[in-house]
């Protein structure tokens, strides 16, 4: 397939910075698929307006409810693969993510194709202190169910995924569509072979102050997930196991 990346955006009631979020992915040059996961009015018509106002380069998606941030990114994934798109680079709609990076993820995914990649923050001084220590033990989680090293922050939202390989997990498992997508999708294609490459990038809590992460809900939700990969690494660690000792390693970029 030929390289032919794309930006998805799922946006949740972030009328404020999805523009400055568009404007930054089109003078990156790139396509533009934004899925509305059941907004508000007022970000329905921002939407709207940036759709008609950058067609064709800028594509709107709307999902009748609020499905979740997974929800709206598989849809988008999905949407993108049938369009003709190898590669769907998704990025959060309130800001946070350093649209200036774009090109390095793109350029990353362009020599590996068939990899996945993954940001790693680099936080400042906005980060909320209790929600950088608590990204420790998803981290931990992580290696253990995927018995490497190989990634190394699972909770970015900037990232860029081969998007045939990543239908193919979507089709042969129940991913969770909420806070837990990103951690849950990034483990089982890890155990599909699929290798990883990181880049670091500058990240910024978020400017509109809003944020649709819930303590209680999304950490039981995160929880029952960390539960279900290792029920399923169990199940799978002599073929990961076997892998490790052929030396498939993940790669790191600054």
């Amino acid at each position: 397939m030929v390289f032919a990346p794309v930006v998805i955006i799922p946006v949740y009631n972030h009328p404020d910075t999805i523009g400055a979020m568009v404007q930054g992915v089109l003078s990156a040059g790139l396509p533009c698929i934004l899925v509305d996961d059941g907004c508000e009015p007022v970000c329905a018509a921002v939407l709207d307006a940036l759709a008609q106002e950058h067609a064709p380069q800028v594509t709107l998606l709307r999902l009748p409810v609020n499905e979740g941030k997974g929800g709206a990114m598989m849809a988008g994934m999905r949407h993108a693969l049938t369009h003709g798109f190898s590669h769907g680079l998704q990025i959060d709609a309130d800001g946070q993510h350093a649209v200036a990076d774009i090109p390095a993820f793109v350029a990353l995914a362009q020599a590996r194709p068939q990899a996945m990649v993954c940001g790693a923050p680099r936080y400042d001084a906005s980060v909320p202190k209790a929600r950088l220590y608590g990204r420790y033990a998803t981290h931990i989680w992580v290696w253990i169910n995927t018995l490497s090293l190989d990634i190394q922050d699972s909770m970015c939202g900037f990232r860029v995924y081969p998007l045939r390989a990543a239908v193919v997990v979507l089709d042969r498992a129940v991913i969770g569509k909420r806070m837990e997508f990103d951690t849950e999708i990034l483990v089982r294609m890890h155990w599909q072979g699929v290798p990883f490459l990181t880049q670091r990038t500058a990240v910024t809590y978020p400017q509109d102050g809003l944020s649709h992460f819930r303590v209680w809900r999304d950490n039981v939700l995160i929880s029952g997930m960390h539960a279900r990969l290792f029920a399923g690494m169990l199940l799978r660690s002599p073929v990961l196991l076997a892998r490790k000792l052929v030396g498939r390693k993940g790669e790191a970029v600054a």
